[in-house]
């Protein structure tokens, strides 16, 4: 039976490490669309990574520094409580985005989206940090609530 939990993981460390090498190739603000779509394709990852305990498309996903530094079995070990928990998020897709905050690029160069998901049972909450890597914005931290 699956059923909603409560976790919140912040890969501040990796955000610092990975931040370091974005100045070189700063991209532009991405659009409310791509915002969107940056949102929902890393958490729809995620959750599919969680459902299917294998993490090895999300690390293929995520910026070339998190990778670095986040092997999958890592990973795994990082969203372990989801996995034991069999969390489902993935109504998310049918949700508009609610941010909480405007997206902005930090001094670092971090692209930083703040919002929620008002789904039933559960609402959904993130942060997620994206850096310029292999010419996208990839994932270098998240955050995520599920309450």
């Amino acid at each position: 039976m699956r059923y909603w939990a409560r976790f919140r993981w912040a890969a501040a460390v990796a955000l610092t490490i990975a931040a370091s090498s974005v100045r070189a190739q700063a991209l532009d603000m991405p659009s409310p669309f791509v915002q969107e779509v940056l949102i929902k394709s890393i958490l729809v990852t995620l959750n599919d990574a969680v459902a299917s305990d294998n993490f090895t498309v999300l690390h293929a996903k995520i910026s070339k520094p998190f990778r670095d530094q986040f092997p999958p079995d890592k990973l795994r070990a990082v969203f372990k409580d989801l996995v034991e928990k069999h969390a489902v998020f993935d109504a998310i897709v049918a949700s508009p985005v609610i941010s909480e905050e405007d997206a902005k690029i930090d001094d670092k160069g971090v692209l930083r989206l703040k919002g929620r998901f008002d789904t039933t049972p559960k609402k959904v909450k993130y942060q997620l940090g994206f850096i310029p890597s292999d010419g996208q914005w990839k994932l270098s931290g998240v955050a995520i609530d599920i309450e």
